[in-house]
């Protein structure tokens, strides 16, 4: 009888270590693939090439000024920025002649061609403008707009997308609409919102300068 419990005690640490042992693994499998997505996070963290589009007419302007300190801060992370003034080119609005059956050729010769296939192989299109009449300024609108020959290739493209603006007010009410605007435009599209910086108060060129706003767009720079 003693001999038997001896044996049932020597199968009962036998299974106990078995088992053991397997959790043992089970443990060092799931270290493995925690590995393996911060191997993935660090893939995703490549080089990106990121478009920066401006609509401020102002060179000095306060949005241009955001767009430069993010653009630094992108650059600081390794990553390639082409920005792209839009009001010191020549874009037209879009004319709504539906030739590009939105995703072909425009018929406009301008300056969009040349950020047009920017756009569509960019991993992150910034968008930095003023707010001129409780909406974007017209010069950046123009090139938003000409999306639409492009749209086949871009909605559902995943992207990353952020935004930036300047406004004289201090009213948070009054930037709502821009804000929804910007923010109706990435879902459509399926672009990932990474980030916004709203900046009150500011209406003097160089005034947005030595404010929380512009360390702000910096570190989203750096962050991205």
């Amino acid at each position: 009888m003693k001999r038997l419990i001896n044996m049932e005690r020597r199968d009962f640490l036998k299974k106990a270590l078995m088992a053991a042992g397997s959790v043992a693994l089970g443990g060092g499998l799931a270290g493995a693939i925690g590995n393996g997505e911060s191997n993935e996070n660090t893939k995703n963290n490549k080089a990106m090439d990121i478009v920066v589009l401006t609509g401020s007419p102002r060179r000095n302007g306060n949005s241009a000024y955001l767009a430069e300190q993010f653009i630094k801060g992108a650059r600081e992370k390794g990553h390639n920025v082409f920005r792209f003034d839009c009001a010191m080119h020549n874009v037209q609005p879009c004319r709504a002649c539906n030739a590009c059956g939105m995703d072909g050729p425009c018929v406009i010769d301008d300056d969009f061609e040349t950020v047009r296939q920017r756009i569509i192989d960019a991993d992150m299109v910034v968008f930095a403008t003023p707010m001129y009449y409780f909406g974007m300024s017209a010069q950046i609108k123009r090139v938003v707009d000409r999306f639409y020959a492009i749209n086949g290739r871009i909605k559902g493209n995943p992207k990353k997308t952020a935004f930036m603006m300047t406004y004289a007010d201090t009213s948070e009410k009054e930037a709502e609409p821009m804000l929804t605007h910007f923010r109706t435009l990435a879902d459509y599209l399926g672009w990932q919102n990474v980030g916004e910086v709203v900046a009150a108060g500011v209406w003097t060129a160089g005034s947005v300068k030595n404010t929380k706003y512009a360390a702000q767009a910096y570190e989203l720079g750096k962050r991205v």
